[in-house]
C-alpha cells in the first residue's frame, strides 16, 4: 500500500496541474478573491455615487425650499415635462426620458398650521440593490419635513429642546452584547466555509481523475494489478495518494485564510477584520483543520470511486462537474437567514461544517456540537472510503 501511495504521489508531484490546484491555487485564491471584490465594489460604487440623475418636480412652486434642495443637488439635473398623471410618468421613467419624478399635491401649503399630513408621490426605478436615488431623497425630504415640523412648533411657542422632547419622546441607545469578532463572524462566516470546502474539493478532484481513469485512459492500470500486490492494499494506496493533495490544499487554505486575512485587514486599515483574525487564533484554524481532514477524505473517497468507474478522463469529468452541485447546495443551505448549528443541523453533511467554521469565526462553538459534526463526519468517511475499497473488487467496474 505504501509502495503504491509512494509512486503515485512522485507522479503526482511532477503534474504542474496538481501543483496548481494544491498549492498555486489556495494561496492565490484569497487575496484575488479579496482584491476583485474589494475593487468591483469601490468602482461600482464611485460611479453610482458619481452618477447624474434626471428629475421633474410636478408643483415645484408649493415647496420652493424643496425644489430647491432638489435642484442644488450635485447628483440631480432638472429637466421639463408637460406629463403630469402618475402613469404618464412612470412610463417615460422606464422609456429612459428621465429618472426620478417627484408629484407634490397642488392643494400643498407650507407653512399651514392645520394639522394635516400631505402625500407626496415618487416615481423612480427601485429595482437596483444600490438604491441611491431613494438614500438621497430620503434625506432631502427628511431635512425638509424637519424645517416645517420646526416651523409649526415655534408657531406655538415649542422651542429649544422642547422641541426634541415632542418630535421624539424615545430615543434608544443601542449596546450590543456582541463582540466585534461575533458580529464579524455571523455575517462573513458562512462565507469563508463557501471558499474553503469547495478548494479542498478541487484539491481532491483532479488527483482523483488522474490515478483512476487516467490510469485507465493511458493503459497502466492492468500492470499496476499484475504486480503481486492486493487490490485492497491498491486502492488504499490511491485513496491516500489524493487524500494526501486535498489535505494539503486544506492546510494551506487554511493558513492561506488565516495570513491574507490579517494582512489584507491590516493594510487597508479595516480594525475589525484585523482584530477578528488576531483572535481566530492557531487553535481555531487547527479545529478548521480538524473538520476540513475528515471532510476531504469523503471528497477523496467519493471521487476516487467515480474515476476508477469512469472509462476515460473525460468521461469521469463529466461525473465529477455535476458533482460539485452537491458540495454547493450544502453550503448555500448553511447561508440562509435563521440556518443555525444545533443538534439537528449537526447531522447534515457538509451543512454542518460550514456552521461550525462559522461558529468558530464567532468565538461561539459549542465543543460538544462540535465533537458531534467531526464523529459523524468521520462515519460517512468510514463508509465511503469501505464502498470504494468494495468497488475496486469488482471487475465489471474495472473494465468497463
Amino acid at each position: 500500500m505504501w509502495q503504491v501511495y509512494l509512486k503515485e504521489l512522485l507522479e503526482l508531484s511532477r503534474d504542474r496541474k496538481t501543483l496548481m490546484f494544491v498549492i498555486l491555487l489556495p494561496v492565490l485564491i484569497f487575496p484575488v478573491i479579496f482584491g476583485l471584490l474589494g475593487l468591483v465594489a469601490a468602482n461600482v460604487t464611485a460611479s453610482a455615487q458619481a452618477e447624474e440623475h434626471k428629475y421633474v418636480i410636478i408643483n415645484a412652486d408649493k415647496a420652493p425650499a424643496f425644489a430647491g434642495q432638489l435642484f442644488y443637488h450635485k447628483n440631480f439635473k432638472q429637466v421639463s415635462t408637460e406629463l403630469t398623471e402618475p402613469e404618464a410618468l412612470r412610463q417615460a421613467i422606464r422609456d429612459g426620458q428621465f429618472d426620478l419624478a417627484v408629484i407634490i399635491p397642488a392643494d400643498f401649503v407650507g407653512d399651514s398650521t392645520e394639522l394635516s399630513q400631505s402625500q407626496w408621490t415618487v416615481i423612480y426605478n427601485t429595482a437596483p440593490v444600490l438604491d441611491l436615488i431613494g438614500n438621497y431623497l430620503k434625506d432631502l425630504v427628511k431635512d425638509y419635513s424637519r424645517q416645517l415640523q420646526l416651523a409649526r412648533l415655534e408657531s406655538v411657542g415649542v422651542t429649544g429642546k422642547q422641541v426634541d422632547a415632542i418630535l421624539e419622546p424615545v430615543q434608544i441607545n443601542k449596546v450590543s452584547s456582541a463582540e466585534n469578532r461575533e458580529n464579524l463572524g455571523e455575517k462573513l462566516g458562512g462565507w469563508i466555509a463557501y471558499l474553503l470546502v469547495p478548494l479542498c474539493f478541487m484539491g481532491c478532484s483532479y488527483p482523483a481523475i488522474d490515478i483512476g481513469a487516467g490510469e485507465k485512459e493511458r493503459g497502466t492500470l492492468e500492470t499496476l494489478l499484475i504486480c503481486p500486490i492486493s487490490r485492497s492494499s491498491l486502492v488504499l494506496g490511491k485513496f491516500l495518494t489524493v487524500l494526501t493533495t486535498g489535505l494539503a490544499t486544506a492546510l494551506i487554505t487554511v493558513l492561506s485564510f488565516g495570513g491574507w486575512g490579517y494582512l489584507i485587514g491590516s493594510l487597508a486599515g479595516v480594525d475589525v477584520v484585523a482584530k477578528a483574525m488576531s483572535a481566530l487564533g492557531f487553535a481555531d484554524l487547527m479545529l478548521i483543520l480538524a473538520m476540513l481532514i475528515p471532510l476531504t477524505m469523503i471528497f477523496a473517497s467519493a471521487l476516487l470511486s467515480l474515476s476508477i468507474y469512469a472509462r476515460s478522463f473525460k468521461e469521469a469529468q463529466n461525473y465529477i462537474g455535476p458533482m460539485s452541485i452537491l458540495v454547493f447546495v450544502p453550503l448555500a443551505l448553511a447561508l440562509l437567514p435563521g440556518v443555525e448549528l444545533n443538534w439537528k443541523t449537526a447531522l447534515i453533511p457538509m451543512t454542518n461544517i460550514s456552521l461550525c467554521i462559522k461558529e468558530l469565526v464567532k468565538g461561539t462553538i459549542d465543543m460538544g456540537i462540535l465533537t458531534l459534526v467531526i464523529a459523524s463526519t468521520v462515519v460517512l468517511a468510514g463508509v465511503l472510503i469501505a464502498f470504494c475499497v468494495s468497488w475496486f473488487q469488482r471487475e465489471k467496474v474495472l473494465f468497463r
